[in-house]
C-alpha cells in the first residue's frame, strides 16, 4: 500500500451506551469489538461501569487479554448508576 505507515494502534477509547441492551445484535457487536481488540493486542479505555454495551466490550476485551481502563466522571462514580468497572478505574 503506497504511503502506508508502520504505526500500530496500541490503545483505543470506546464510549457506548450503559443502559440495558434491548437489541441483542448491539450487544453481540460490542462483544465482537472487544474480542477483536484483544486479538490485535489493543488496550481498551472505556466509559467505565458494567452495564449495557460498555459491559460487553470491556468484558470481552479483558477476557481476551487486553488491558482495560474505565474512566468514570466523579458525578457518575456511584456504583448503582454504572455498575462495577471492569479492571482498572480512573
Amino acid at each position: 500500500m503506497a504511503g502506508s505507515s508502520s504505526h500500530q494502534i496500541k490503545n483505543i477509547c470506546v464510549f457506548g451506551g450503559s443502559s440495558p441492551v434491548k437489541e441483542i445484535k448491539f450487544l453481540e457487536s460490542a462483544n465482537h469489538l472487544g474480542q477483536v481488540l484483544a486479538e490485535r493486542k489493543i488496550h481498551l479505555v472505556y466509559g467505565g461501569g458494567s452495564l449495557g454495551l460498555m459491559e460487553g466490550v470491556s468484558i470481552a476485551a479483558f477476557l481476551g487479554g487486553s488491558r482495560v481502563l474505565g474512566v468514570v466522571p466523579k458525578a457518575l462514580a456511584k456504583e448503582d448508576l454504572l455498575g462495577k468497572t471492569i479492571r482498572e478505574e480512573l
